[in-house]
Parts: C-alpha cells; sequence; structure tokens
C-alpha cells in the first residue's frame, strides 16, 4: 500500500504536468487544488526539488514548476523516492533486499517467487508510466 505522502506527491505532480510551461503554481493553489495539508505538501515539494524533479521561483509571482517535461517523470522513479521500492517482501526486494526470517531456503519458497513476480509486474507498469500519461 502507498503511504499518504507517496500519494499526495503524485497528486502535486500531476497537478503540475497540467501547468507544464506556464506560470509556476503556488503551494498553497496545489494544496486547496489536491486537497494536501499545506504543511505536509511543502515537505513534499522540496523533497522533489532536491531531486531534481522541480523548481521553485520566490516572489509574488512564485510557486513551484516541473524541471522535466512531464513524459520525462517516470511514476516508478517517484515511487521508489517516497517507498523506497515496489516489493512487498524484502526478501524479493533489488533495493531493500533483507533475507527471509521465517523460510531458510528462498529458492524454494512458493510466497516469494509469487511476490518477486507481483514486484516486477508492478516495476514493469511504473516504469512505462509517466505524469503525462496521467494527466
Amino acid at each position: 500500500m502507498l503511504s499518504k505522502k507517496t500519494r499526495y506527491a503524485i497528486l502535486a505532480l500531476v497537478r503540475l504536468a497540467k501547468e507544464f510551461g506556464k506560470e509556476p503554481l503556488p503551494i498553497s493553489q496545489i494544496s486547496k487544488d489536491e486537497m494536501i495539508p499545506q504543511r505536509f505538501l511543502e515537505s513534499i515539494l522540496l523533497d522533489l526539488k532536491r531531486t531534481g524533479i522541480l523548481g521553485s521561483r520566490l516572489g509574488k509571482a512564485g510557486g513551484y514548476y516541473l524541471i522535466k517535461k512531464p513524459e520525462e517523470i517516470i511514476l516508478l522513479e517517484i515511487v521508489r523516492r517516497f517507498e523506497g521500492g515496489v516489493a512487498m517482501l524484502s526478501c524479493v526486494s533489488h533495493n531493500a533486499y533483507q533475507p527471509c526470517e521465517f523460510y531458510k531456503e528462498e529458492a524454494k519458497c512458493k510466497i516469494r517467487k509469487v511476490f518477486g513476480k507481483a514486484r516486477d509486474a508492478s516495476a514493469a507498469i511504473l516504469q512505462k508510466t509517466t505524469l503525462a500519461d496521467l494527466v
């Protein structure tokens, strides 16, 4: 299940994608339009700015804007940024692997095999989905 932070990040990015190439959007407008608590949104947008996805402008006409085109921003990148990965079990994770605490012979574990396939399918879908697809 995605965290609120990840869902809010995606909502905010989709909103910014709709305005791509226009004036920056004030955080208050994004917060209001997407019903995201403003204080929480500030943290999320700063994180996205640090990763090079967003830019910002100060002042009366200030706000946030996408640095990259919406078709260049891959959903998998966003999910991994905030969730760490797409695997539901740490024993099938590529980025946060940890040995299974329940089954010593992971290679024979049927549960692990199913969740590995689920991870691969989820990652494939998110890899080919961009912000442009969600606008």
